[in-house]
């Protein structure tokens, strides 16, 4: 076997890895739809509401009632986050939200659900208000 045999295998196996971080199902996340994503929310007497997209993102339209505490911030705000709540994220697509869904829950911050695809899917209501 040659280097660039080597090289292509461990390019194929590092694709590979990431495409399954990415779509792999996250332990203790609750997917929601749009529709189940509003109503739990609606049912939750005790929640927070968190956009983990980047404050200018943000600024440009979010879930009325939401926080901005973005994915790349997230390790620096850890006190903004009650650990008594129920905890609904969301992103632009879904995958930010999962991602910061995945370190929540290793920091043991319960139940978390996200919404599934994203504001790319939302039709609700929209804030331009920052909160």
């Amino acid at each position: 076997m040659n280097l660039s045999q080597i090289l292509s295998i461990v390019l194929l196996l590092s694709i590979g890895w990431i495409l399954y971080r990415h779509f792999a199902p996250v332990k203790g996340l609750t997917e929601l739809n749009e529709q189940d994503f509003s109503r739990n929310m609606e049912d939750s007497g005790n929640k927070m509401l968190i956009d983990v997209r980047e404050a200018h993102e943000f600024h440009q339209g979010h879930i009325p009632g939401a926080t901005n505490l973005p994915l790349s911030r997230l390790n620096d705000r850890w006190s903004e986050i009650p650990q008594a709540k129920e905890l609904f994220l969301y992103c632009q697509s879904g995958a930010r939200s999962k991602r910061a869904a995945s370190v929540l829950i290793r920091k043991g911050y319960g139940p978390v659900s996200h919404l599934k695809g994203g504001l790319a899917v939302w039709t609700g209501n929209r804030s331009k208000k920052v909160q």
